[in-house]
């Protein structure tokens, strides 16, 4: 029996359900805007944002693993490269270019190619401290933890600010090394 290929992120992308992009796009800004008039202060909508997103990476990473066929990555390079290219791509339609890696291994940046969260999104000067797309950093750190490891992930550019980018920055704090439930008979 042949061993099963990773499916690319194309093709997952291609056949998972989805709900319309503007939808999606419109009622993300909603939430946005209704966590800023309940809790009016940009920093507190920012660690709403990121625990929302947290929250959602971690359910998030069964259904990735089950549809992308992805095996154990080797170590967080590799990690870093299939959230970029199939992770991205399989629940927003989107890649993403991996970069600037510290001489360790354990921090790179995501430069994201496009960004559907942002589309019809202009931030007003009230705003300027806000980590419009934090859920996505969220989602990364939550999933990541999953998968034993604890990271810190954080926007270092925005395009919503004024940057020529999207970027993410991923650092590994550490690996948590797996704990199984049973212990060998011998």
């Amino acid at each position: 029996m042949a061993p099963v290929a990773p499916r690319s992120g194309d093709v997952i992308f291609a056949n998972v359900e989805r709900v319309n992009a503007e939808l999606f796009t419109l009622t993300y800004g909603a939430i946005v805007r209704q966590l800023l008039t309940d809790l009016e202060e940009v920093d507190e909508v920012n660690k709403q944002l990121d625990q929302m997103g947290y929250n959602i990476g971690v359910r998030l990473i069964d259904e990735f693993l089950a549809k992308s066929n992805v095996s154990r990555c080797v170590d967080f390079k590799e990690t870093a490269e299939v959230i970029a290219k199939v992770g991205l791509k399989m629940f927003l339609g989107i890649t993403a270019t991996v970069t600037n890696w510290d001489v360790e291994g354990t921090t790179c940046s995501l430069i994201l190619e496009d960004n559907p969260l942002v589309d019809f999104v202009e931030l007003p000067d009230t705003c300027q401290g806000l980590n419009y797309c934090n859920i996505l950093s969220g989602v990364v750190r939550g999933a990541l933890e999953m998968v034993s490891m604890k990271t810190e992930v954080t926007w270092l550019r925005d395009m919503l600010r004024g940057d020529d980018a999207f970027e993410l920055q991923l650092k590994l704090l550490k690996q948590v090394p797996e704990e199984y439930p049973y212990k060998d008979d011998e």
